[in-house]
């Protein structure tokens, strides 16, 4: 990886690490286990369609196990890692589909496959297969939160769109 290149990493990664810790300071309006805005995400969501896919892999590998040790609950880690691999393993096959311009679609089914895979990995963890039925409060909670770091994630392509062409 070039110095460049890696240098635009590591700012991804700074930036999503910073979203996550203010995310945490901020008090959860709805109380409900694993609902979240995930603000994080929008850096995700920008990197799966502007940078390779080890590169996104990287970043987001290193922005769990960071966020994990910041937030000191170390056991999030496996459900972070398990909903980041359906996530991410999701949103690159659409990649192939949905068009940067819908890129708030493919971040509304990343939301989806993180959820799911949070769910797994609950299940596998707690050997109860009945959390499964919390799986559609959640997806109804990550199609919004997807939404809208969705369309933070567009604005931010489209700007920076906009300011590489002069």
């Amino acid at each position: 990886m070039k110095t460049k290149q890696l240098t635009k990493l590591s700012l991804l990664t700074a930036i999503a690490l910073s979203l996550f810790v203010v995310e945490m300071r901020i008090p959860n309006p709805v109380n409900i286990p694993g609902v979240k805005l995930g603000l994080a995400n929008i850096i995700t969501v920008y990197a799966v369609y502007c940078f390779k896919k080890g590169e996104v892999i990287l970043m987001v590998t290193t922005k769990v196990i960071l966020g994990s040790i910041f937030s000191g609950q170390l056991i999030s880690i496996i459900y972070s890692i398990m909903g980041n691999i359906f996530c991410l393993a999701g949103m690159f096959l659409l990649k192939n589909i949905i068009p940067i311009n819908y890129l708030w679609l493919s971040s509304i089914f990343g939301a989806i496959f993180h959820n799911i895979g949070q769910i797994l990995a609950a299940v596998i963890l707690t050997q109860s297969p009945a959390l499964i039925t919390y799986l559609p409060f959640l997806l109804i909670s990550g199609c919004l939160a997807g939404l809208c770091t969705g369309l933070c994630a567009q604005i931010i392509v489209k700007r920076l769109s906009q300011n590489a062409k002069t």
